[in-house]
Order: structure tokens, then C-alpha cells, then sequence
């Protein structure tokens, strides 16, 4: 196609050779095998020139010339999508931002493709072509997106999506009809249970639609039944249909041995009773798919009994008796499997009896509100209704069983109800889950507890701001049954929230008694509730001997304004041999010895901590113990982040924290952001990398200090003059300089950075320091 003229007239050729490059650009649909045969040098120049859809193919013939498109996607970027992306330095490979972001902006309506020539080509379907190097997507409101993509004619970029997407967010979702949903568990169901999305987020939903939530957070989790909601356009997948296809030859093979296996249970009666409907319930497990992979050995006694309230296993078992006896610690057998299906069959035929006046018998409010409903239709039979409450009083006195009565779990009675989970069948599962400000109610917590009690390929759970307060007991009781599964994966857990329920200390005390395979454990808040804050200090509840051994390398603590009592945390540095990153945020220290202790039990308990940071934590009284930290020649990065370390500071403390790094060659990297440095403090700092320095510090990090560009242009001076004295030898890579005054004198700045740039990488930022006034007076 050609370019326009405006185009042409900014980038008109200058040379015959250019001409005749613009010309080749132009027909490139004929020409393009023998363009990528070119030389280097003529492909360099007429890469540029290209459309998106012949570039995107460019690369090979690119990379084979030696040559590099990055540049050009870079170009791209600023002129189509006119942004400054977040984190832009650390973005390895701009084709791959840019194809990414433009599928967004294309799916969501956002982006014309004819609003610049080299995005309209007649070969380039926008979102086809772009669809394979999409690694993350982003759903939003309506889920106009959704609907988008499992449109017939949008088959193809599913698929493609199917194969590259990793990471699905949905954010500021907004109520649905029962079409849009439809369309959602398609895109769910071949996204994650026959696709490789492997972690889910959800962002800001203050108040969340809680059929739609609990879908989500049920196919997340791997569920879903039988039934047409799979469907597309009138039917099922074919992934599903395969896979069942062959699992029913194998089951038609050895129908013998499957009555033999009935009798000898003493099931063949309810066999026969279930008989003339078996053939509905094939369609439907023909409409729904493979059973067996994704369970990973859902049982062993203990497991089997942590199932959701109300139903006996996940697949379904007579009785918690019976589905201990079937399910054990290996993987499930054809036969086992079979023997299972007699159960799936009588909780179906209980749902239709249930149904009452419900229309749709397909509807998805069937599989998330089915106890809801069951409790509330009054037609379930006698026999049921006893054999639920059975099944619940098992399940409550069980130790090992999740949302055993805690504060603000309730039983029974809540809109979103107890999956059923027995009716449904078990696919592929996510990794990861997030969720932030997403306000979870009880019953909430409580579906999530028992969706979390057997998902055992989760690995890492992050609750933000959910509005959890005591609900995080029932969190915690599906995460402990899950932590007794064999299989386990789950190794990180990230918990904040407004307001603490419990002390902090007190908090990961329970966490890790309870969960001491994890590897990270992050909890903050941000203000104690009320009760808490009412009532006395006192010692948490779970005592060192509570704490078993752990394996625990991450600990992240974020206090809402507590007094760091280095007993409460003894427990835990002593459970935990394998810390090697500690994080104290927003502590007080309640006296000046505190820090000192702290110091003492870390060197004493934690042999391979390489990482410890505190932010917020007043250090201007604590000079001796700052010193005492720089110097420890196990730590490889410490961080100083907002602790007033100069606020009652001399000369001579700057000079001894210099001289204490000089003789630290295992530091790699010191953060010293918001501390006020100043610029005098700044320049003090270059002498770190002086002739006689054994440091082997790479990055520094003086962000928030109220520098200004002559005291960045000193610094650089003096530290140009430190490398010609090494004779150009510097370990130091890195420095970060987001929020200070560099747009004070902007000639003198940019000459300042570009020097630096000759030395190190610098991470800056535009910063308008007219924000910070008042913290320039106090520096002054």
C-alpha cells in the first residue's frame, strides 16, 4: 500500500538508493522472498520503510543479517501509541510491548488501524497477527472483550491466544447478562483449562458481582460441569469432545470388569437405578471433558475429607467413608475413576429434581448457586437433605477440613452458596491468584476457602485490600488443607488490607505454623481496627513451639504503626534456618536497645540472610546499629528507605557509613532513597569508589533526597575522577535518581546525565519537584 503523501514528504528519499527502497516497501507482497535475501546493509535501510506486517516477518531475515529491529519497534511505539510505557527500562523486547499492547488497544476499540500507514496493510489482520506474542490481557467493564474473542470469526486469534497467554486480568468489572458469562467461560475454558494462562488477576471491583466472581474464581480454580455452557454456536468443544471420545472406547472396552467391579461394591443396584439416565449423562460428560490429569491425586484420607461442606469428595463419593476408601495417595486408575461415576450420576439426577421452577437447566447460576438453591426450593427429598447434613457434620468435625465455624465464616445461608463442587468436573488450574481491592464477603472467603482446600497446582496467592478482617481465618483453613495435599505447590502468600484483624507478628506466627512449606510470606497493613487497637500488648498466641521448622526464605512484614518486639519475632527467625530476605516496614522501635537485639537474634538465627530493608522505621537515634549492618559481611543488599538515617547525623557519621562500605566487598547494592541526602551528602557519597575501595557495590539508589542538578554534575565529576585513578576499572552499574529536583536547571542536568550515562546506568524519571516545596525548605 502506499505511503501517504504527508508521510512521503517528511521521509521523502534523498538519494536514488532511498527512492528505490521506498519503492520496494511498496511491493513488498511480491517481492518479499527475494527482500530477505538482501544484504545487511540494504535490508538496514529499508526496514523502516515497512508495514507492521512485513516487519513482524522481517525479523528472522533481520536477525540472520545481523541486524536489530528493536529500534524501529521503539519508533513505533512513540509515533502509534504516543505514551512513555511503565517501567520502560527494563522492557527487553519492544516488538513483542508493542504487538502486545496494540491487540489490547485494538480489542478494546481504542486504536485505529488506519490512523498510520504502516498499521494498514490488506495482509495484516490486527488482531490474528498480533494475538501470538500477547503473553498478558487485560479485561475490563462490560468483558466486551470476551465476547470479541470467542466470536466465530475470532476463532483463529483464540486459538493463538490459547497458546501464548500467560497472565489474565480482569479489571473494573461491571455487572453482566447471562450471554456475556456464556461467552466468558468459553473464553475461561479454553484460556486455562485447555490453554497455558497460568496466573488470573482481578483489580479494583469495590463492589463485585458475585456469580461473576465465583466463576472466575471457580475455573480459575480448574472447576466446571457438565452442561451446554461450553458450547459454541450449538457445540461443544472439541478439545473435551476428543479427549472423552477416547476415554469412553476405553470404558466401552472393559464394561465387563466395570459390573464385576459394581457388584463386588455393592453397587449395582444403584447402577440400575441410574441406568435410564446414563445416556443424558454422557452427553453431558462428552460436553465437559477430561477428569483424570488436572485432579493429581485429589486424595488421600486426610485430603479427602477437605473438601466443600456439603459434598463428600471432589469428584463425588457415596459417603466421606466410601471416597476415603476409593481415593488414595497415587494416581487414579480407569477403574477407580468408573466406580466414581455412579455418585456423579445421583447428584445429578438430585439437581434436576431441585430445579424446580428455574428455567434454563444449562444456566450457569446451576453449578455456582446449586447449594443455594438445593436449600432453598424445598424439593429436596428427605433422603437428600439428611445425607448433606451428614456429609456437613463430617466435614466440620474433621481437623484437617476447611471453614470450621471461624469468626465471620458463617455456615449456611449466603448468596454465593457452596460450589457443588461433586457435579463438577476438574480441568487445568492456575498457578497464580490475585486479587486487589476486591471486597470478599464471608460466604465469599468461604467458597474461596474450599476452592483453595484441593487446588493443588496453586502456587502463589496474593489477597489485597479485600476487606478480609476476620475472614482470614477461613482463608487460612483452606490453605492448611491445602498444605496436607502431597502434591502441594504452594510456596508464596501476600496479604495486606486496611486494617489488621490481628497483630502482625501474631499474624505470620499462625500463618507459618500452619503453612511451613511456604518459601514467602508478605503481610501488611495499614491501621489497626479498633478492638485492636484498644486492647493490651500482649505476646501472640502461637508460642515457639507452634512454630515448626520452615522453609521460609522471603518474610515481609509492614506494621500499622506496632512496636517491633524482637521476642514476638524470635519464634520465627528460629523456624526459620533458610531466610535469606527480611523486610520491617512502618515499625516503631518501642526502646533504644530494640534494634541492637534485633541485630543479635538475626546474626544468631538467620546464617543466609542476604537481603534487609526497613522503610519507615525511625533510625536517626540508631547510628552504632546502621554501622554494625553496613559492615556485616553476610548482607548483599541493604535498603535505608525513609528512615531519617541524617535527621541528628554529623559530619563524622557520613564519614565512618563511607569508610564501613569502603571495607565491605560482599555489599552489591545500597538503597538510601528519602533519607535527605542533600547535595553535599551526595558528593560524599562518590568516594566510595575512591583508589583505596575494596567495594564491589554495583547499584546505589539515592531516589527522594532533594538533589539538584550541580550536586548530581559534582558527583559525577568526582566519580569520573575516581574511574581514571582505577584506570577505568568500576564494579558500579547502576543509579537511581526518581524524585529529585533535576528540573531545576535543565541544561545543567541533562549534561550531568549524560556523563553519568557514560559511566552507569542511570533510572530517572520527570519528576516536577514543585510537589516537594516544603521538604526544600527543610533541606535549605
Amino acid at each position: 500500500r502506499s505511503v501517504p503523501e504527508a508521510v512521503m514528504a517528511a521521509e521523502r528519499p534523498r538519494s536514488l538508493f532511498a527512492l528505490s527502497a521506498a519503492a520496494v516497501s511498496r511491493s513488498m507482497a511480491a517481492l518479499e522472498r527475494d527482500v530477505w535475501a538482501l544484504p545487511g546493509h540494504l535490508l538496514r535501510v529499508l526496514l523502516p520503510l515497512l508495514t507492521v506486517f512485513h516487519l513482524e516477518r522481517a525479523e528472522d531475515a533481520a536477525r540472520r543479517a545481523g541486524l536489530s529491529t528493536q529500534p524501529i519497534w521503539r519508533k513505533l511505539w512513540d509515533d502509534v501509541m504516543k505514551t512513555r510505557p511503565p517501567n520502560s527500562e527494563s522492557i527487553t523486547c519492544w516488538r513483542k510491548k508493542f504487538l502486545e499492547t496494540f491487540f489490547s488497544n485494538v480489542l478494546h476499540g481504542v486504536l485505529d488501524v488506519s490512523s498510520d500507514w504502516r498499521l494498514n496493510d490488506r495482509h495484516f489482520s490486527p488482531l490474528l497477527h498480533s494475538s501470538p506474542h500477547v503473553s498478558q490481557l487485560t479485561l475490563c467493564n462490560m468483558l466486551q472483550g470476551a465476547v470479541e474473542l470467542t466470536a466465530e470469526h475470532n476463532h483463529r486469534v483464540l486459538e493463538n491466544l490459547a497458546g501464548s497467554l500467560q497472565i489474565l486480568k480482569f479489571q473494573h468489572l461491571l455487572s453482566c447478562d447471562q450471554s456475556v458469562r456464556r461467552s466468558l467461560v468459553l473464553l475461561l475454558h479454553r484460556l486455562i483449562h485447555h490453554g497455558s494462562v497460568s496466573q488470573v488477576s482481578m483489580y479494583s471491583w469495590p463492589v463485585p458481582d458475585t456469580v461473576l466472581l465465583v466463576l472466575i474464581l471457580t475455573m480459575s480454580a480448574g472447576f466446571w460441569r457438565s452442561g451446554n455452557a461450553l458450547a459454541c454456536h450449538g457445540s461443544p468443544c472439541g478439545l473435551c469432545r476428543e479427549e472423552d471420545k477416547s476415554q469412553s472406547q476405553e470404558s466401552a472396552q472393559e464394561g465387563a470388569e466395570r459390573s464385576c467391579n459394581a457388584e463386588q461394591e455393592g453397587s449395582s443396584g444403584e447402577n440400575q437405578k441410574r441406568s435410564p439416565k446414563e445416556a443424558d449423562a454422557h452427553m453431558d460428560s462428552v460436553l465437559c471433558g477430561p477428569r483424570s490429569p488436572p485432579l493429581q491425586n485429589p486424595a488421600c484420607e486426610e485430603t479427602s475429607s477437605e473438601v466443600p461442606c456439603g459434598h463428600s469428595s471432589i469428584q463425588g463419593g457415596s459417603s466421606p467413608h466410601s471416597s476415603s476408601e476409593q481415593l488414595s495417595c497415587h494416581p487414579i486408575p480407569q477403574k477407580t475413576r468408573r466406580r466414581l461415576k455412579p455418585a456423579v450420576g445421583r447428584k445429578r439426577r438430585c439437581l434436576r429434581r431441585s430445579r424446580g421452577h428455574y428455567a434454563d437447566p444449562e444456566d450457569l447460576y446451576d453449578f455456582v448457586f446449586t447449594v443455594a438453591r438445593e436449600d432453598n426450593s424445598g424439593l429436596l427429598d428427605k433422603t437428600r437433605t439428611t445425607e448433606r447434613e451428614n456429609t456437613e457434620n463430617w466435614t466440620s468435625s474433621s481437623p484437617g477440613s476447611p471453614c470450621t465455624g471461624h469468626a465471620g465464616c458463617k455456615k449456611r445461608g449466603g448468596p454465593a452458596g457452596i460450589l457443588s463442587l461433586k457435579a463438577a468436573q476438574r480441568f487445568r488450574s492456575v498457578s497464580t491468584l490475585e486479587l486487589f481491592s476486591v471486597p470478599l464477603t464471608g460466604e465469599t472467603c468461604r467458597t474461596l476457602s474450599n476452592l483453595l482446600s484441593s487446588w493443588v497446582s496453586l502456587e502463589s496467592l496474593v489477597l489485597s485490600y479485600n476487606g478480609l478482617n476476620a475472614n482470614i481465618s477461613c482463608i487460612l483453613s483452606g490453605l492448611r488443607a491445602l498444605s496436607r495435599h502431597p502434591e502441594c505447590r504452594f510456596r508464596a502468600l501476600r496479604v495486606s488490607d486496611m486494617f489488621s484483624h490481628m497483630p502482625c507478628m501474631e499474624l505470620v506466627c499462625c500463618v507459618l505454623s500452619a503453612l511451613p512449606q511456604l518459601h514467602t510470606l508478605s503481610v501488611s497493613f495499614d491501621l489497626k481496627n479498633q478492638l485492636e487497637a484498644s486492647r493490651p500488648e500482649a505476646h501472640p498466641g502461637c508460642s515457639e513451639a507452634e512454630i515448626p521448622e520452615s522453609c521460609l526464605e522471603v518474610l515481609e512484614m509492614r506494621f500499622p504503626r506496632e512496636p517491633l518486639h524482637t521476642a514476638f519475632l524470635l519464634p520465627v527467625l528460629k523456624a526459620s534456618k533458610s531466610l535469606q530476605q527480611l523486610s520491617l516496614d512502618s515499625a516503631t522501635l518501642p526502646c533504644p536497645q530494640e534494634l541492637g537485639l534485633l541485630l543479635e537474634v538475626l546474626k544468631e538465627c538467620t546464617p543466609n540472610l542476604k537481603k534487609l530493608s526497613f522503610h519507615d522505621v525511625n533510625l536517626a537515634e540508631h547510628q552504632k546499629e546502621v554501622l554494625l549492618l553496613l559492615q556485616d559481611p553476610g548482607l548483599q543488599e541493604i535498603t535505608f528507605s525513609f528512615c531519617r538515617l541524617f535527621e541528628s547525623s554529623t559530619a563524622e557519621f557520613l564519614s565512618e557509613m563511607i569508610n564501613t562500605v569502603k571495607r565491605n566487598s560482599s555489599l552489591k547494592s545500597l538503597k538510601l532513597p528519602g533519607n535527605r541526602l542533600g547535595n553535599h551528602r551526595l558528593v560524599a557519597l562518590a568516594d566510595i569508589f575512591s583508589e583505596d575501595s575494596s567495594s564491589s557495590l554495583c547499584q546505589l539508589d539515592v531516589s527522594s533526597n532533594c538533589i539538584k542538578p550541580d550536586g548530581l554534575l559534582e558527583f559525577t565529576k568526582k566519580l569520573e575522577g575516581h574511574i581514571q585513578q582505577r584506570g577505568g576499572q568500576l564494579p558500579f552499574t547502576q543509579l537511581r535518581l526518581f524524585q529529585n529536583w533535576l528540573d531545576q536547571d535543565a541544561e545543567t542536568a541533562q549534561e550531568a546525565l549524560r556523563r553519568l550515562r557514560a559511566v552507569c546506568s542511570v533510572v530517572n524519571d520527570a519528576w516536577d519537584s514543585s510537589q516537594a516545596f516544603a521538604d526544600y525548605i527543610s533541606v535549605m
